[in-house]
């Protein structure tokens, strides 16, 4: 029986099959934990990323309201038809989501000869808050609105009106005052938004002097 004798300094030991396999298995593993965790980080990271848009996104259309409200001018213009005149500001007797204001302090960064009122629409289109201006105050009928939206994923928007007994109304003018002639201004406008995935969001803008 020839007897066995350890490897020496020149023999290489191999690896067997058995010790082959393990080593893939704990490779495979750590892989697949190192892959599960770029991918949660990968996830975590494009949600940040959307929620941080979203936020920038709400910020900017609040802003725009805010601004808009709280820039009411007392202009009035004429009607669609040209036969009549829309108050400064007014609420779509078919569409309560729909408000038309006329608006001061329309910048003018580049000296174009152009006046600084403004008058503005805001309406719910399919979720999608949508912001418009004229060029013109008394812009002629079948003149196209310049377009910008806001804000989408918005389930309602609801505008309430803060008039001078302390009252909360859904649409302005009041009846009460529809027939004088002087505009009144609501004393704040509060302004509610209810998102898909935040729920509702409520702004109040103060109008007083």
């Amino acid at each position: 029986m020839t007897p066995t004798h350890p490897p020496g300094p020149g023999r290489a030991r191999g690896f067997t099959l058995i010790e082959l396999l393990v080593a893939m298995a704990i490779f495979g593993l750590i892989s697949a934990l190192a892959l599960g965790g770029l991918n949660a980080i990968t996830t975590q990271q494009a949600t940040a990323k959307n929620r941080m848009q979203r936020l920038a996104g709400l910020q900017r259309t609040m802003r725009f309201l805010s601004e808009d409200f709280a820039q009411l001018n007392p202009r009035h213009v004429r009607d669609i038809l040209g036969q009549g005149k829309e108050p400064p500001l007014i609420v779509d007797a078919v569409d309560e989501s729909t408000i038309r204001l006329s608006r001061g302090g329309w910048r003018n960064p580049v000296p174009v000869p152009r006046g600084t009122l403004q008058r503005v629409q805001y309406q719910l289109d399919d979720g999608v808050l949508v912001r418009e201006y004229w060029p013109v105050m008394d812009h002629p009928l079948g003149m196209e609105p310049r377009r910008t939206e806001l804000l989408e994923a918005i389930d309602e928007i609801e505008i309430e009106y803060l008039d001078g007994e302390s009252r909360w109304q859904t649409r302005w003018p009041p009846l009460s005052s529809q027939d004088n002639a002087e505009f009144a201004y609501p004393r704040a406008v509060r302004i509610t938004l209810t998102l898909a995935d935040w729920g509702e969001i409520v702004r109040v803008v103060d109008l007083l002097p």
